[in-house]
């Protein structure tokens, strides 16, 4: 276990890849809107917009073990729990997108933490939801009539 854990260690700590790691996943994920996101954040706090490149997408994000859609619904899932991060969790839906999650998958995500974090959030996640769904044009609003559920009764 020790070695598993100082190899994941170095891999992190590796300082030449470690920012162009960040970067790419950070394309991948979150696209223009989260390059937008790291330069506003440098003109007034430049570490944070480092910390966020260097740490979340280079070190956490870019991990191996999980796909990136996972640690999306992963990142989903405790923004809606928090329920006062929606500028964040609407980048993140969007990005669960990015990587190839469906929209399904997120609506499920986000209904579950009603259990978890309450109806409020819950309900505030579906509302960021829907705007990312609105705009891209995808989920269950926009999907085939004859696959939507309709209530019993």
């Amino acid at each position: 276990m020790v070695a598993a854990l100082s190899g994941a260690c170095a891999w992190s700590a590796e300082p030449g890849s470690r920012r162009q790691r960040g970067e790419d996943t950070m394309l991948k994920t979150t696209g223009a809107e989260g390059k937008q996101v790291v330069d506003s954040l440098r003109r007034i706090s430049p570490e944070l917009g480092d910390w966020i490149v260097d740490f979340a997408y280079g070190d956490v994000f870019s991990q191996p073990g999980l796909s990136l859609c996972t640690r999306e619904l992963a990142t989903i899932s405790a923004l809606t729990a928090l329920g006062n991060a929606q500028p964040q969790l609407k980048v993140h839906i969007d990005g669960a997108l990015n990587v190839g999650c469906k929209p399904e998958e997120i609506i499920q995500v986000i209904t579950q933490m009603a259990v978890y974090a309450g109806f409020p959030s819950a309900l505030n996640g579906i509302a960021a939801a829907r705007e990312v769904f609105e705009k891209r044009r995808v989920g269950p609003a926009f999907s085939d009539p004859a696959q939507r559920r309709t209530p019993a009764g």
